[in-house]
């Protein structure tokens, strides 16, 4: 096995393979915790800890919406990689417009019922009247961008599915980009407060939009693929496989949330400063996140390309390849907040408190990295492979991990919820890892399910 370790190692066009696909996806997925950085400096920079609470507040609750929803793109990637590798265009044409169809259709109910969604969820809160106050402000502006936000995880996960890594990296990098301008334009220049940092996102969502649908239309002009009004009768009346996958790795999300909800709501019931400082330091849980996902990226991609060709060398080879430059990646993250983790907490804000808190719990975020990594790899395994249910299931004891050691350790406070926090990332990984490596030795993973 060694052997075959390092064989595969040395070559150098498995590296090429990895890096062509992730290079793109890690430096546009920088951008994405750049923004939640910039989001927090900016806000934390005014002069009262509510408005950065507010923010993480309103945000966390949209994001719960949104990644609730994400089983778009990764359903999408995985689909859309298996019908490369099989070099079938009529169902790569399909993929795409099913999955339209369906973030439209939820974009659609979310604005119906974004109000008692909202007034259920804040309930739950015990943060600060004025900390509700903004968090609410956030939310009911945000939910204008939900048809454009799910249709470019569609618009993403397909790009990617068809090996294009460059076009979703400036798709990504546009929309972050166009909103870190309007951050700083509606906040700061026009003293908008929240509800600039509210209206910076939605219009960057919409401007990214636009962007996405050219790559997707420059894309299907390349490939010759079939016109949109000839798929409508089949793409509707096949969409059984695509709503199967969706709803496992729903269920997968909704899990995943609830912890990181849980997060954010027990950290405003310590206080607004505890809220505040874990705003800060979820937002390096989301550098490190977004990446390892730019790993997990290419190996979706790879994997559902393999899985798709029936082809087991192929796919080792990926997952090889890629757990290596993941490693390097994550081992990259640990040193920086190892070495500038104080320093990026004093950019992000200069209230001194906040600093005091988020110094205090600084070390959960420095072997994050490293525990973290290969529930991000597993879980691009598993999607490229399209197998939901087991995604679904070992998140769902993940997640009980997580609640069982925070309320046997409530005492501990907010150490509780960042020890809790690294050891569900941890169990995330162990639970795909004993999954995966019971088909491989079966000879099972290699199914187009």
């Amino acid at each position: 096995m060694i052997k075959q370790l390092q064989h595969i190692l040395s070559q150098r066009s498995i590296h090429q393979q990895v890096l062509v696909l992730a290079i793109p996806m890690v430096l546009s997925n920088i951008t994405v915790p750049l923004l939640g950085l910039v989001d927090a400096a900016v806000i934390g920079h005014l002069d009262r800890s509510w408005y950065l609470g507010g923010v993480a507040l309103g945000s966390t609750m949209i994001s719960v919406t949104f990644w609730l929803l994400g089983f778009l793109r990764m359903a999408t990637t995985g689909l859309t990689a298996q019908a490369q590798g099989e070099q079938n265009q009529e169902k790569l044409a399909q993929v795409w417009l099913q999955g339209m169809l369906v973030a439209l259709l939820l974009a659609g109910v979310f604005l119906l019922l974004h109000s008692p969604i909202a007034d259920l969820i804040f309930s739950f809160s015990h943060a600060s009247e004025e900390v509700k106050h903004y968090g609410m402000q956030y939310f009911s502006i945000r939910v204008w961008s939900a048809p454009a936000a799910l249709a470019n995880f569609v618009i993403l996960g397909w790009l990617l599915g068809t090996q294009n890594a460059k076009a979703p990296m400036w798709l990504v990098i546009t929309i972050n980009v166009a909103n870190i301008a309007l951050d700083v334009l509606f906040v700061l220049v026009f003293d908008w407060k929240v509800a600039g940092a509210a209206w910076a996102s939605v219009l960057s969502d919409y401007t990214g939009l636009a962007l996405g649908l050219f790559f997707v239309f420059r894309t299907w002009k390349k490939q010759q693929l079939p016109s949109l009004w000839s798929l409508f009768p089949s793409a509707t009346h096949n969409m059984g496989r695509m709503l199967k996958l969706n709803s496992d790795i729903f269920l997968r999300s909704l899990c995943l949330q609830a912890v990181f909800s849980f997060m954010t709501f027990q950290g405003a019931a310590l206080g607004d400063d505890i809220v505040a400082a874990n705003a800060v330091l979820m937002s390096f849980l989301m550098m490190v996140s977004y990446g390892m996902d730019g790993f997990a990226y290419a190996m979706e991609a790879m994997v559902g390309k393999a899985v798709g060709a029936k082809n087991r060398d192929q796919l080792l080879h990926s997952l090889i390849g890629t757990s290596f430059w993941g490693l390097v990646c994550s081992l990259g993250l640990t040193l920086v907040f190892l070495c500038f983790g104080e320093d990026l907490i004093r950019l992000i804000t200069d209230i001194s408190s906040v600093q005091l808190q988020a110094d205090t719990y600084l070390p959960w975020l420095i072997i994050m990295p490293i525990v973290s990594m290969w529930c991000f790899l597993l879980d691009g395994i598993f999607v490229g492979a399209t197998k939901g249910k087991e995604m679904r299931n070992s998140m769902l004891v993940a997640m009980l991990c997580f609640f069982a050691l925070y309320f046997s350790c409530a005492s501990w406070g907010n150490h509780a919820l960042w020890f809790s926090m690294v050891t569900f990332m941890g169990m995330r990984g162990i639970g795909l890892a004993f999954i995966f490596i019971k088909q491989w030795r079966s000879e099972r993973f290699v199914e187009v399910n």
